[in-house]
């Protein structure tokens, strides 16, 4: 197994240097096989491992690689962490890594940097495998920078275009706000434990607090920000720094602003960083660090909120956009909200099961518009789609499971619907159900977002493949189904998203919960979620199927049976449809606060301090100096011999006059 789980981190890693360095050497269609195919390896092994770790007898495996940082009393080693939880996250970040390659050799056909593509392709996975794999948070750190590097090759894999430039350049600095606050979290946890290993933190962890009962101690034991903190104080502390970083990469309220620009990016690069990994790492860390969480109500209800308000918040922008990629974008973060209000909550195991189901479907989704974008010439816009069924039918179906898939096609109290079902309707259940102070606030929101999604889902679905074809003659003329390398990963991915929340809702948040986690995630034992929320009343049961029913009927309604229906309603609410088109104006808030007046300091610094003080006083104003100097110097060399003869005769009576005067002191 240790041999098996080294290939799985590496291979991508050979895959990256060999179409990377050689790319150009070996050709295109070459550099294509050789990272597919082992992608294709890679997620084969991977599934080996889930059967063995997740679904088998063992626990937890580590390999050990080699010793990596050694200084004064800090030592750590560079190793790989194999639970459940990993093997989870195997089986998600190399299946739709593997399904993305095969997929974009067919998408980026025509693309003469094809090499360079799939060198990043292969970058990214192996980044994301290191981050998932790590036994310590410096070795999570570095997956962490190198997602964050691999994803901003991606997004302005097109660099010639300005929007995708700025674009990865926006991603690049948002996630770097978070980064921030990660690796305090870090630093902070290496005062309050002494350690980095997670063996290390988590055991610490599980005896840190009092029991109850017992007096806790009000001693500061850390120093943030100027305050000092207790033992309890000083977790929740770090948890909200870890927190931090998780919003940054998972797109949460307040960092989300980056996730839509990503869309300038190859439609491969949005289904493989922003449907099912690198958006998914603040997840992870989350649910890796539960035993930390645990230990504080107070940052856990700040998770909650913020998880409650980015569900909200980005079903309600993502009901009036137009860019068939952006609806899908700003699902992916609302559905990001809901896994962390189940993180929240105290429902890890919820929280992973709706991140492992959602990567099937929500991939199926972006692969299938990248598939209706390349029937129609490269156009995003919906408005100038339509009546497409007819024309790429296998594309229409695919993105049929996948809509009813992320909206949660189901019957309550049955084991019938698809994936989404499952897994969303157990995170809205046990929002109902838990003990937080904002249970109540994250269960309404969560349903409310529940229904803006099933509206925005069908309304994607009815403007790009029903009505009358608004698209010009001359495309619909050439509009044509994908190639086979581009429709057999949408039907591998069709089948995960219809039966992957059935086959494993058990395991993930059921009766196999304890067998199949194997203590990968820590909960209190006064956490009794896993029961509770089979005993929430029955409307609430019902309250996302009812949410779901009444959003596809006001889709149908508006797109289907009254097509002007939609126009009305913006003329008549103006303000609210252009607030909720330009995303709230948070970009323009942003640009406001940070992005101008930064500019103006950088403005001002480069013209005023280094032009006109540092460079007009240092180097630039010794030059002028000393040409100024020479200047009047080389005045004298006027090339006249009475002009020589003055000047000699001053000399002289210079020279005579100081022997005089001289002589006489």
């Amino acid at each position: 197994m240790e041999t098996i789980i080294k290939a799985i981190v590496f291979l991508p890693l050979i895959g990256f240097l060999t179409a990377g360095l050689f790319g150009r050497s070996i050709g295109a269609k070459a550099s294509e096989y050789v990272t597919t195919g082992l992608m294709i390896l890679v997620a084969v092994f991977s599934w080996i491992i889930f059967f063995h770790v997740a679904l088998g007898e063992t626990e937890l495996l580590r390999v050990h690689v080699l010793r990596w940082i050694q200084t004064g009393g800090f030592d750590t080693e560079w190793s790989f962490r194999v639970d459940t939880l990993t093997a989870v996250m195997f089986v998600v970040v190399n299946t739709v890594s593997c399904l993305v390659h095969l997929y974009s050799i067919g998408y980026m056909h025509h693309d003469p940097h094809r090499p360079r593509f799939f060198a990043y392709l292969s970058l990214f996975t192996f980044a994301m495998l290191m981050l998932v794999t790590s036994d310590n948070l410096l070795q999570m750190f570095f997956g962490w920078e190198g997602v964050g590097l691999a994803s901003y090759l991606l997004i302005g894999f097109w660099y010639q275009k300005p929007s995708a430039s700025a674009a990865a350049m926006k991603a690049f600095i948002v996630n770097r706000v978070g980064d921030f606050g990660f690796i305090l979290g870090i630093f902070g946890i290496f005062v309050l434990f002494g350690s980095v290993s997670f063996e290390t933190i988590f055991a610490a962890a599980k005896t840190y607090l009092p029991a109850e009962g017992a007096s806790a101690s009000v001693e500061p034991v850390i120093t943030l920000f100027g305050m000092h903190l207790d033992r309890a104080h000083a977790v929740t502390g770090i948890c909200l720094l870890l927190f931090l970083g998780a919003m940054g990469k998972s797109a949460q309220f307040l960092l989300h602003t980056w996730l839509p620009d990503a869309m300038e990016g190859p439609t491969p690069v949005s289904a493989l960083i922003h449907a099912a990994t690198m958006v998914t790492a603040g997840v992870f860390l989350v649910a890796r660090m539960s035993p930390l969480f645990e230990l504080s109500t107070d940052a856990r209800t700040v998770v909650v909120l913020v998880g409650a308000i980015t569900a909200f918040f980005a079903a309600t922008v993502g009901l009036v956009q137009n860019d068939i990629k952006r609806v899908i974008a700003y699902s992916t973060c609302s559905q990001l909200g809901y896994m962390f209000v189940a993180l929240g909550i105290g429902a890890y195991g919820a929280a992973v099961f709706h991140l492992f189901t959602h990567a099937f479907f929500k991939a199926l989704l972006f692969l299938c518009a990248g598939s209706v974008i390349h029937a129609v010439d490269g156009e995003q816009d919906m408005r100038h789609m339509g009546g497409l069924r007819k024309h790429i039918p296998i594309t229409y179906w695919m993105m049929f499971i996948g809509t009813i898939a992320l909206t949660g096609v189901g019957i309550p109290g049955t084991m019938i619907g698809t994936a989404g079902f499952f897994s969303k309707d157990v995170i809205i259940e046990s929002a109902y159900a838990s003990h937080n102070a904002l249970s109540g606030f994250a269960f309404t929101l969560l349903v409310v977002a529940a229904c803006f999604t099933s509206f925005y889902s069908w309304r994607l679905a009815f403007m790009t493949f029903h009505g009358k074809p608004r698209a010009s003659h001359e495309v619909m003329h050439h509009v044509h189904e994908s190639p086979m390398v581009m429709l057999v990963p949408l039907f591998i991915l069709a089948v995960g998203a219809l039966l992957a929340g059935a086959l494993f809702e058990g395991h993930f948040f059921g009766h196999e919960y304890a067998e199949f986690w194997q203590g990968a995630l820590f909960t209190l034992p006064e956490n009794e979620l896993l029961e509770e929320f089979h005993h929430v009343p029955a409307l609430v049961k019902w309250s996302p199927f009812i949410a779901m029913a009444l959003g596809l009927f006001t889709a149908w309604y508006m797109y289907i049976h009254s097509p002007e229906t939609p126009k009305a309603l913006a003329r008549q609410h103006r303000g609210l449809y252009e607030f909720l088109l330009n995303k709230w104006y948070f970009d323009e808030l942003y640009d406001r606060i940070f992005v101008r007046p930064a500019k103006w300091i950088g403005t001002f610094l480069w013209k005023e301090g280094d032009g006109r003080v540092i460079d007009g006083f240092g180097p630039n104003g010794v030059a002028a100096r000393v040409l100024d100097v020479t200047d009047r110097v080389v005045r004298l060399q006027t090339g006249y011999l009475y002009h020589y003869a003055f000047v000699m005769l001053i000399g002289v009576a210079a020279l005579v006059t100081w022997m005089m005067l001289g002589s006489s002191l």
